[in-house]
């Protein structure tokens, strides 16, 4: 058996390029103009393909939304984790995996929301959100992760008090009474809910 790597036939190649020109058109449009805004017709034309092509990659403009803010979401939680092995206080671990979430979340707010609402009230087969809800579960890793560190959290507590950081952020980005805060608003808010859950 051979240890070297399989090469991908045409055929994958083609549907990966398909799918990357697709996921880099939702996410142009959908920076450019709100996903509200924006017809899968428009997202076909911007990748060179066909509507019918577009729909066996994304059934709807939802699963568009997912695909183009699952990789932006992902490219935030390493940076979070980058940061958080940096800091050397608990807070500041904690929120460093935080901040870049919210500043991915934040970069166009009505796609912020409508991808939080997706990721939760959608079809969890679907692969774009079980992507989605993967990078949930991953950021409630690098935070159990940070608390882990601390002498003063209790072993096994890290993932539930997790948990509820987690919850904390995603509440904070979606909630309608926040739609006009800005990152560092939103940042604060979290923080000092975080800081009151840290044993003293």
């Amino acid at each position: 058996m051979s240890d070297a790597p399989q090469r991908v036939g045409r055929r994958e190649r083609n549907k990966r390029e398909k799918l990357d020109r697709i996921t880099a058109a939702a996410r142009e449009l959908f920076a450019e103009h709100g996903v509200d805004e924006v017809t899968t017709q428009q997202v076909a034309e911007r990748a060179d393909v066909g509507t019918g092509t577009l729909f066996l990659y994304a059934k709807t403009k939802g699963d568009l939304l997912l695909l183009a803010q699952n990789s932006s979401y992902a490219d935030a939680l390493e940076q979070g984790r980058a940061a958080a092995e940096a800091a050397s206080d608990t807070l500041d671990a904690v929120m460093a995996v935080v901040r870049p979430v919210v500043e991915c979340n934040r970069k166009q707010i009505d796609n912020g929301r409508t991808y939080l609402r997706e990721m939760v009230f959608g079809d969890p087969e679907e692969p774009g959100r079980r992507a989605a809800l993967a990078l949930a579960d991953q950021t409630e890793e690098a935070i159990a992760a940070a608390l882990a560190r601390d002498p003063r959290v209790e072993p096994g507590t890290a993932p539930t008090l997790a948990r509820v950081v987690s919850a904390v952020m995603f509440l904070s980005m979606a909630a309608a009474l926040n739609i006009d805060r800005g990152v560092e608003e939103i940042i604060e808010e979290i923080g000092g809910q975080v800081r009151a859950l840290l044993p003293r």
